[in-house]
């Protein structure tokens, strides 16, 4: 089960969450229906590059990565959408397109939107099209130390 990975590495940092189990949705907008979640509480992981490294861009639901902004941030010259040929193999615990914004399980940097940073909560894809994660934010913020931008 790919969220096995993600609740281990919960589990074992002592943090509170819920695990929702809902029949498989591949949009946002399905996913949150099914779930009976916001579909603006809901992030979503969009795998990037930045000056050709790959990253995780943490939103809500219903925006895109901001490239330009995390370029500012970071200064870098070039961010970009990865396309799933170059980030499938650093997935091989997850559906493609369903990885959790926990870069730190990969090796990545996680850059999130402002807007979820004030959040008292987060839900995201745990792995999988059936199963998501809420848990506190902060908590979030703790383990993965993501960049706002």
């Amino acid at each position: 089960m790919p969220v096995d990975k993600l609740r281990q590495y919960l589990d074992a940092e002592g943090v509170k969450y819920v695990l929702i189990i809902h029949s498989r949705a591949y949009t946002a907008q399905e996913i949150a229906e099914s779930a009976h979640v916001s579909g603006k509480a809901l992030a979503k992981t969009v795998i990037v590059k930045v000056d050709g490294k790959m990253a995780m861009a943490v939103v809500p639901a219903p925006e895109k990565a901001p490239l330009g902004r995390i370029r500012e941030v970071v200064g870098a010259r070039k961010v970009e959408i990865a396309t799933e040929d170059e980030f499938r193999s650093v997935f091989p615990d997850c559906e493609l397109g369903a990885m959790p914004p926990f870069g730190n399980l990969y090796g990545l940097e996680v850059y999130v939107a402002e807007s979820l940073s004030t959040d008292r909560e987060i839900a995201f894809n745990a792995g999988s099209f059936v199963e998501l994660v809420r848990l506190a934010y902060k908590d979030f913020e703790r383990l993965v130390r993501p960049k706002v931008v």
